[in-house]
């Protein structure tokens, strides 16, 4: 009796989301596997690839093209029969009987993997055909534009490579750069006059934040790019009118590459500075009051008690700023920048086509920018824990040793 009960306890227990799609009867099974059918032969009537394993198996895929065609046929009788009994389908249709629903979704567990079959067949090995001829062709190939593509990567790769490693140098060391002028500058944007303090600190108090305000309203009313012209060819300018440097010394002392590290910086300093203030100010304000009546000092209770807690709270936002680092870099390709964007233009230059150049940027950018997405939110969920509330022990011991 109580095997029965325990029985009827996990029958009704509910699925995960995966294990529900796959177990549950949907009621748009015929609806969404007819599109996947669908796609599945349009792989089977396109061409064999080189290394398909299909090539020698021409009656197996008959009949996978046909599993699939049936599959449509029943959903349009399916469609054709709703259309028809649109006020009494849920009670009339045979397609509604729990036993033909159970059938349905078997049935496209079939579909799925038979179109799954073929996307590899056709897909899959497809890329490996394309990518095996290119990479072992010697001259450039006009016919393939997949193989062309390739060939125009796999020649180029080095170019590639340098533009890649300077696109994430970039980033990395421009947003952690900003981090910490930002941690300046958000400590100067918060700043409130307290009572305690005399014209002197009050004054500076004003002036850091007007700055910080200042600041981060040109710097975000700016595009980058032009502030990459402006840093760029603004501190050569300076240094030319010195007159002490020749042009090759010029490019050593005040090289692009740096002049791209000093705009990411300075541009994302702004960017993160409000994205600090946001983490702070959804810091509890009793967790400054209770700081302030435990004896702290504002500044003391801001650096031990609201600035960790407000940077915690903006890990999510400081992370995201280095993956629009990593695709906004391309615009500093304009002061010559060997970025990835300025390696796919000087690709496409070389063989007058830079549509498959560009193309190749993109799918690199896109795959840097989901491998930093991965890693930051790891991240970001590693250290999402909740602050510790003020009045604890640990708070007195702040201020024992203060």
């Amino acid at each position: 009796m109580g095997s029965a009960n325990s029985g009827e306890q996990q029958a009704r227990r509910p699925r995960g989301r995966v294990s529900s799609f796959f177990l549950d009867d949907h009621r748009y099974v015929l609806l969404g596997t007819s599109a996947v059918a669908f796609v599945g032969m349009l792989l089977s009537s396109s061409l064999r690839p080189a290394m398909s394993f299909l090539a020698h198996a021409f009656t197996v895929e008959l009949v996978m093209y046909y599993l699939l065609a049936a599959w449509l046929v029943v959903s349009a009788v399916a469609l054709v029969f709703k259309l028809t009994h649109w006020r009494s389908y849920a009670e009339t249709s045979p397609f509604v009987r729990p036993a033909a629903r159970r059938a349905l979704r078997y049935a496209s567990y079939v579909v799925w993997a038979l179109a799954l079959v073929l996307v590899v067949d056709r897909l899959v090995l497809g890329f490996a055909s394309s990518w095996a001829a290119a990479t072992s062709a010697a001259d450039r190939p006009s016919g393939d534009f997949l193989q062309n593509i390739i060939w125009m990567f796999w020649t180029s790769r080095q170019t590639y490579v340098t533009g890649i490693t300077t696109t994430v140098s970039l980033a990395v060391f421009g947003t952690v750069i900003a981090f910490f002028l930002a941690l300046l500058l958000v400590f100067c944007r918060i700043q409130a006059i307290d009572r305690p303090d005399n014209d002197f600190v009050r004054f500076w108090k004003v002036v850091g934040t007007g700055f910080a305000r200042v600041y981060s309203t040109v710097v975000r009313g700016t595009p980058m790019m032009v502030q990459g012209l402006i840093i760029y060819y603004g501190i050569i300018g300076l240094i030319q009118a010195t007159g002490t440097y020749s042009g090759a010394e010029l490019n050593q002392i005040w090289s692009p590459f740096n002049a791209g590290i000093v705009t990411i910086a300075l541009n994302s300093t702004a960017y993160m500075m409000e994205v600090l203030r946001g983490g702070i100010a959804s810091v509890d304000p009793g967790q400054m009051e209770a700081a302030r009546s435990l004896g702290l000092s504002q500044w003391q209770a801001m650096r031990k008690v609201v600035f960790p807690q407000g940077i915690k709270n903006s890990i999510p936002g400081l992370s995201n700023e280095l993956v629009i680092n990593i695709k906004d870099s391309s615009v500093l390709s304009m002061i010559s920048v060997f970025d990835l964007t300025f390696a796919a233009r000087t690709i496409g230059g070389n063989y007058y086509d830079y549509f498959p150049a560009y193309l190749v940027a993109a799918a690199i950018y896109l795959v840097l920018t989901s491998i930093a997405t991965t890693i930051l939110g790891r991240a970001a969920r590693h250290f999402d824990v909740k602050p510790e509330p003020v009045g604890s022990s640990s708070d007195q011991n702040l201020v024992g040793e203060e």
